[in-house]
């Protein structure tokens, strides 16, 4: 007698509604001009990057439309588009958008200072906020390192932590990220981090713009 072995239901996708096409287009319209940086690429490149990262990690639509905005207050507006954000997106995008800023003023705060700052908020952050906060550092390292192949030492020019500084800032990041249980994108950035270290290892800089020293870090 045969026996017939039931059809598991396909998972259904999760849902992105007008919620986020207007997170996109209101993306889109505040960063218009802006470009990644030393480069031509649109700066939504990054925004819909991490709005990528966030869903594949399991992220619902908030997270993704926090995402795509994750930049906003600190390039856009300041306090004033944090407000704009809460108003047309609600208050758990504000929420996350607002843990992923680390300036509210420009100019910025001196650079030390401001990733500090910004590293010691996180440690408090909800799980929502330090996904796309992990989400974002994850590209933005990827880009590191991808234009490092092309360009070599040359990069760290770019940054105001130059090479050590750059390295100090992502190895605490992550070590900050692991005290919570591994996702897709921790260990993804791990895997970077690790990348970006060897690098560096292995081209070593006699005197390394923004290296920081044993009391600093």
């Amino acid at each position: 007698m045969k026996t017939h072995k039931k059809r598991q239901a396909k998972p259904r996708a999760k849902r992105l509604g007008q919620r986020f096409q207007k997170a996109l287009l209101f993306a889109a319209q505040k960063h218009s001009g802006q470009a990644r940086k030393a480069s031509t690429i649109p700066y939504m490149a990054h925004l819909m990057a991490v709005a990528s990262l966030v869903l594949e990690a399991g992220g619902d639509q908030d997270l993704a439309i926090a995402g795509l905005l994750h930049d906003v207050v600190e390039d856009c507006g300041g306090e004033k588009m944090l407000e704009e954000v809460q108003r047309r997106f609600g208050a758990r995008v504000a929420t996350i958008v607002d843990g992923c800023t680390d300036a509210y003023v420009i100019p910025k705060p001196a650079w030390r200072d401001r990733k500090r700052a910004y590293i010691s908020r996180l440690k408090n952050e909800d799980s929502d906020t330090r996904l796309v906060s992990a989400a974002d550092k994850l590209n933005n390292l990827r880009s590191i390192l991808s234009d490092y192949r092309e360009i070599g030492e040359s990069v760290w020019s770019r940054f105001h932590g130059g090479r050590d500084g750059t390295v100090w800032y992502y190895r605490t990041l992550l070590d900050e990220f692991m005290r919570d249980k591994p996702n897709r994108i921790t260990r993804d950035l791990e895997l970077a981090v690790n990348e970006l270290e060897a690098v560096v290892n292995a081209n070593p800089s006699t005197n390394p713009k923004g290296a920081l020293s044993a009391a600093e870090v």
